[in-house]
């Protein structure tokens, strides 16, 4: 869902959007090809919407630290060896005082994982493919979503895409 102003909001269901678009609070945008259909009517299913009327957002600073916002960040990869990531590592273990913040955190495979235990990665033989950082705002999209849309690229911010 869009603002009036074109910029991303939030994923709504496919119900959500066409009750907005039926009320006239939202006009269609996108449309991904299927329909809904009611006993006297069919409705085209919105892939993007567009509020009516201008909707103000209080401004969020930082996105909201979870597993699967730390996957999406990573693209569901292992830190240290390119794997398929099942797991969140401390890169700093908690047990040495590392926090649970976003610089402290990544993505990781069970194996690697296991083999560092509470050790720093240097001590371990490992390095980070990239540090960790938080991410870009428009990342709760993705992470919310579960996978992006091709019809919403046009919308969302090359960092949004690129997470």
């Amino acid at each position: 869902m869009l603002n009036a102003s074109f910029e991303p909001l939030c994923v709504v269901s496919i119900r959500r959007a066409v009750v907005l678009v039926l009320k006239d609070k939202a006009e269609v945008v996108a449309r991904n090809g299927g329909a809904l259909h009611s006993e006297r009517a069919t409705f085209p299913v919105p892939s993007v919407i567009r509020l009516t009327h201008f909707v103000r957002v209080p401004h969020r600073s930082r996105v909201p630290l979870s597993r699967r916002a730390v996957f999406a960040r990573d693209g569901h990869r292992c830190q240290y060896c390119n794997r398929a990531a099942e797991n969140i590592d401390h890169v700093v273990p908690r047990s040495r005082g590392g926090a649970h913040v976003w610089e402290n955190v990544v993505a990781a495979c069970r194996a690697c994982n296991s083999r560092k235990e509470d050790r720093l990665p240097s001590e371990a033989g490992f390095h980070l493919r990239r540090p960790p950082r938080a991410p870009h705002s428009s990342l709760w999209l993705v992470a919310t979503a579960g996978s992006l849309d091709p019809a919403w690229e046009p919308y969302l911010p090359e960092t949004a895409l690129s997470a």
